[in-house]
């Protein structure tokens, strides 16, 4: 079977929001010691780069202090976070879309999934 040519398009990027939960463990596992928080910090960016489909990746604060809150070498197993594509305003900029990533505190991880959160 061919697939039907012409009537399938790629969409174009539209700003959009949405929840994930990151599971850190698996991903620094086996790091050495002094490297597991900067790789976490460098997972995050790939996952969501990945995820959103933009290069331009922006971490918030708030998350860097959180990841970085254990120390260097005890990085959270989890992380849960708010992806957020947006426009770039900048004209020169080569890029039309970056993703902010935000840290959203929870109380447990238990059942959660990933959500498209409402823009207001």
């Amino acid at each position: 079977m061919a697939k039907t040519s012409g009537t399938s398009k790629r969409k174009g990027q539209e700003p959009c929001t949405r929840d994930y939960t990151i599971h850190l463990h698996k991903y620094v596992h086996g790091v050495q010691f002094k490297k597991r928080a900067p790789k976490a910090i460098r997972t995050v960016r790939k996952f969501t780069a990945r995820v959103m489909g933009t290069k331009d990746v922006r971490i918030d604060t708030k998350l860097n202090k959180f990841i970085w809150s254990t120390g260097i070498r005890h990085v959270p197993r989890r992380v849960r976070v708010r992806m957020a594509r947006k426009r770039n305003e900048d004209e020169d900029a080569k890029e039309k879309m970056f993703t902010l990533v935000q840290h959203v505190p929870v109380e447990s991880f238990k059942g959660l999934q990933t959500e498209n959160v409402r823009d207001d």
